[in-house]
């Protein structure tokens, strides 16, 4: 599984690229339509080819980076994967409740978290000791809020809550509680 850094530098670049051509490409059509001096105008169909051009690119630029999602193959074929290691959480009054003090994971398991709400929605995140999120899910009381995730890294992380769930869930976090090795 690709790391969801790589995944999100690499489609901040396309996407940038492809943002910057758009814009320059508007600009160009506005100084043609506006230009002092010219009566002609543009005809519809070279407007028509602009835009077709564009959702081209974009359609090709999404249809390039889909592949790219490190979670997509494990999502759509849910039935074939078969977890090394599954975790129940549940979480109450703006507490999360863990199976134990420390989550231990081996670099390269596949990891079902099942989070279950007892009272509000709220999020469940793992992230970074930079602070960068590796994933995250909604939890909502009363449904079944479960994610795979390859571990394919070693590294430690930390539990937070992602979702607003009232001025109590400002300390929903566990700090390193998560550990890869």
């Amino acid at each position: 599984m690709v790391d969801t850094t790589t995944v999100l530098n690499g489609q901040t670049m396309a996407y940038t690229l492809y943002a910057i051509a758009v814009l320059l490409l508007m600009a160009w059509f506005g100084y043609r339509v506006t230009r002092s001096g010219k009566t002609s105008i543009i005809k519809p169909a070279f407007f028509y080819a602009f835009v077709a051009l564009l959702v081209v690119v974009g359609v090709s630029l999404h249809l390039v980076t889909h592949a790219t999602i490190p979670w997509k193959p494990i999502d759509l074929n849910r039935s074939d994967y078969k977890p090394d290691k599954v975790f129940e959480i549940s979480v109450s009054d703006h507490q999360f409740i863990l199976p134990s003090d420390t989550l231990y994971i081996n670099k390269g398991d596949l990891v079902a978290f099942y989070v279950t709400s007892e009272d509000l929605t709220y999020g469940f995140g793992l992230f970074r000791q930079d602070n960068s999120m590796l994933f995250q899910m909604q939890v909502l009381p009363g449904h079944i809020n479960d994610i795979l995730w390859k571990f394919e890294k070693a590294g430690v992380f930390s539990i937070r809550s992602t979702e607003y769930s009232g001025p109590k869930g400002y300390n929903m976090y566990k700090k390193d509680i998560v550990i890869v090795q």
